[in-house]
């Protein structure tokens, strides 16, 4: 596989179907294989939403089923007394790719989100010292962690909060992309600064150069834990394995989800050294499926397809070849495009109408996008998509728009 393939096969050389009546989002999806999904009544669809639904390393890839159905042959659940001979493999393999010494092994990323903040609680009260029940995380403003109790208590998207309280107390909330900020709310109490390297519910959103940096610094000089929710941009999207990367940032704990399990298993993680994530002792966390062995077995094989370095190369190749695209459209229906990787945030000209409206309009000419926050839409393909489908994506858009 090249780093740009400009080839289509003759699959995709056809026209894709295009559905002219309305479908709300998501599509109801029967089947799907590369890039390219096929919905119940058999109209086709390129695939733009792949980070948002797990799917990194396309629909059904090959390597993936492989390894999904030789586990199958063997064993698929083991009862709680055992572990599986694929956990310890994968759990290896995926600290070394994130150069820690511990994986707790989750299924969904806001598994992952909750375990983290247990975590962070856990090490501020026996490791900190922080006074029972006094524990504060900092976290980000326009943040998203996930939908359950406790992580709605911090978000401040009233779609995700309202109506869902008592909240859970223990969060401060400051500005994304201000560093200084998260300094400034530091205190005896504080026990960690959880932020998206890049904000991806929020429409792409890129902190400014340095952020991550700075606050690697910040959490070293007041003794705070760094923890990084990579679940949408890690592994691979970006261009590189984490976001953190991008700034050469290295956090305490790694949460990932979404693409650790190949678009085919919900399976997530925490991954962290043995002075953090360590401080979790023998039965006072776990999950029934967590690393369970077809969880573990695809878990595997893609951490093996990211060793390589071959799917960021290919994300930083293809996100240039989408910046091309998308750049000239600034100004012809889109006021700002925002690109790291293979991951796009575009933001529609009201006068063109809303990003929910621009979605479902390139939904009828075959392609899936997301909305997000009124007027953006994101773009995350599938890491095997070749670079002429991202033109007839980007020309649909212009066609929607107008331009």
């Amino acid at each position: 596989m090249t780093a740009v393939d400009p080839g289509v096969s003759a699959e995709v050389t056809a026209e894709p179907h295009v559905a002219h009546n309305y479908h709300p989002l998501p599509v109801n999806i029967a089947r799907g294989e590369g890039a390219w999904v096929t919905d119940v009544e058999g109209k086709r669809y390129l695939d733009l939403l792949a980070a948002y639904s797990a799917v990194n390393f396309g629909h059904r890839h090959p390597a993936l089923v492989v390894a999904l159905t030789e586990q199958l042959g063997r064993v698929t659940l083991t009862s709680r007394a055992f572990m599986s001979d694929r956990l310890e493999p994968f759990a290896a393999a995926l600290s070394t790719l994130a150069g820690k010494d511990m994986v707790l092994p989750m299924n969904t990323g806001a598994e992952a989100v909750e375990t983290g903040i247990k975590v962070a609680r856990a090490w501020g009260y026996r490791v900190k010292g922080i006074a029972d029940d006094q524990a504060r995380i900092i976290v980000a403003a326009g943040n998203f962690h996930g939908r359950t109790t406790t992580i709605v208590s911090f978000s401040d998207d009233p779609e995700a909060r309202t109506d869902f309280g008592p909240y859970t107390p223990g969060f401060d909330v400051v500005p994304y992309g201000d560093a200084d900020a998260v300094a400034a709310a530091i205190t005896e109490n504080t026990a960690a600064v959880l932020i998206e390297p890049i904000q991806g519910e929020g429409g792409v959103v890129i902190p400014p150069e340095g952020y991550l940096r700075r606050i690697r610094e910040i959490c070293d000089e007041k003794n705070v834990l760094f923890i990084a929710d990579e679940i949408q941009s890690g592994l691979g999207r970006v261009g590189e394995t984490f976001a953190c990367d991008r700034e050469g940032v290295v956090p305490d704990l790694y949460l990932l989800g979404k693409a650790l399990g190949g678009g085919i298993l919900p399976v997530s993680a925490v991954v962290g050294d043995a002075d953090v994530l360590g401080v979790i002792r023998p039965g006072e966390h776990g999950s029934t499926f967590g690393g369970n062995p077809l969880a573990a077995a695809v878990g595997l094989r893609v951490v093996e397809m990211l060793e390589s370095g071959e799917f960021q190369e290919r994300a930083r190749a293809l996100g240039a070849h989408l910046a091309a695209g998308l750049e000239p459209l600034i100004g012809h229906g889109v006021t700002e495009v925002r690109i790291a990787g293979l991951w796009a945030g575009v933001d529609i000209d009201p006068a063109k109408g809303t990003g929910r409206e621009i979605a479902e309009k390139l939904l009828d000419r075959g392609v899936l996008v997301k909305d997000t926050h009124g007027q953006t839409i994101r773009i995350a393909p599938p890491l095997v998509i070749r670079a002429t489908e991202l033109d007839w994506a980007v020309e649909q858009l212009k066609l929607v728009l107008g331009a």
